[in-house]
């Protein structure tokens, strides 16, 4: 779901492309195919649960998209590679037609690894043969972009499926030997910093590439407010998994409660406790926790539960975007904004006053998932160079944990 972005930028101020879109096409394409190198055929097809999808899947799916969108409407003398692709390979778009259902991609043994990638190799080619009209036609450019960034966001969702997959053996096989979630140097010693509130713009208002549910950017009132300077910490999220957090209802949602009682929670996902001591699976495989890097992969409920035994409260998207915006003005130091941890908010993922879903199945990408979901900002150590910005906004149901996702405190000035 991104990471050289170390500062913050306003977003009226978005990082621009530093290549033409012909060539962040092919890179994006071969970056994805670069993320199988580690893993076997047998690695690729395998689903861990409904939520996840195989490595295979992935890599046909963003093929699809591009021989959907962009080839079918406008190839001269269009045909597919195969057509039962355009079943197979549909994620949630309604307006295309069928879809394989979701939780049964894993049984998907045909078309195998060598045949996806004929896919893929297939479709670039023609698309290397439209590039050169991208010139003259800016709306087929902006189809072609959505397609590249919506190959991004799945190269994330490649690498969170398959530490998912992995995670699943009692052998905890390591995806590679320098994994992208491996100990972090530690932050700077915890500390509340403040902003003043009041009116301020949030939403992507500037040049460069924003996904429609960043938009438009509008105004909004905020009371006072404190955000913490870093992420939480494996160390911090311990004493809470020690000192009987998990067991305490008074510090849970209801309904974050149950969650936790049916699915017999009492820690955070990949951690497992042995002789003694907290060890967590990595993509490096299983690893001693280190006490002062981020944690990672917590539920809502789990990040909202910690944050009320800290006696705090999860910030709101717009407290996030704004303090994420302004920070080098105010002097202050925000760490582990971006590249880290995907970070919860309280704020229910809901459409910005006036938007509007783009026309056709396009429009499908964001909008109906406007409902039971909550927004988180920043980017994560998975997330694909250059993808993330101040204004991006993830979004996942709260029982959510096997996405890089972590924790950043708030609390009322």
């Amino acid at each position: 779901m991104n990471a050289p972005l170390t500062t913050t930028l306003p977003a009226a101020q978005p990082q621009k492309p530093a290549q033409p879109l012909a060539a962040r096409y092919a890179a994006t394409r071969q970056r994805s195919q670069a993320l199988i190198a580690p893993l076997s055929a047998e690695d690729c097809g395998a689903q861990s649960m409904p939520d996840a999808s195989p490595a295979k899947w992935h890599l046909a799916h963003t093929t699809w998209f591009f021989e959907t969108f962009v080839l079918e409407p406008n190839e001269p003398r269009f045909a597919p590679f195969n057509p039962a692709f355009r079943v197979l390979f549909n994620s949630y778009y309604n307006g295309v037609g069928a879809r394989h259902p979701r939780p049964q991609r894993g049984l998907l043994t045909r078309p195998g690894l060598a045949e996806v990638l004929a896919y893929r190799a297939d479709v670039d080619a023609r698309m290397a043969q439209l590039m050169p009209t991208l010139a003259a036609r800016p709306d087929l450019a902006a189809l072609v972009e959505l397609g590249v960034q919506h190959e991004q966001q799945h190269q994330e969702l490649l690498l969170t499926d398959i530490k998912h997959l992995l995670g699943c053996s009692p052998l905890y096989p390591p995806y590679a030997a320098t994994a992208l979630d491996a100990p972090l140097p530690a932050a700077r010693a915890h500390a509340w910093l403040p902003w003043e509130g009041g009116l301020c713009d949030i939403g992507h208002g500037g040049e460069g590439f924003a996904f429609d549910n960043e938009t438009p950017r509008h105004r909004v009132y905020l009371q006072p407010f404190e955000l913490a300077s870093r992420l939480v910490t494996n160390a911090e999220l311990a004493a809470f998994v020690d000192g009987g957090g998990y067991a305490d209802p008074a510090l849970w949602l209801a309904e974050g409660w149950d969650w936790r009682t049916a699915q017999g929670i009492a820690h955070p996902m990949y951690w497992r406790h042995d002789e003694g001591r907290w060890q967590a699976f990595t993509l490096g495989g299983l690893q001693p926790l280190q006490g002062d890097a981020p944690a990672l992969h917590l539920s809502y409920y789990e990040a909202d539960a910690y944050a009320r035994w800290a006696g705090a409260r999860l910030p709101t998207e717009a407290e996030w975007e704004h303090a994420a915006q302004t920070a080098p003005a105010h002097g202050h130091t925000l760490e582990q904004l971006f590249d880290v941890a995907w970070q919860w908010t309280h704020s229910s993922y809901a459409a910005y006053p006036g938007f509007r879903t783009a026309e056709g199945a396009v429009g499908e990408y964001n909008g109906k998932f406007m409902v039971n979901q909550y927004v988180l900002r920043g980017s994560s150590c998975a997330t694909p160079p250059g993808h993330a910005r101040t204004s991006y906004r993830n979004f996942f149901p709260a029982t959510a944990r096997w996405q890089f996702t972590g924790v950043r405190l708030a609390r009322d000035a």
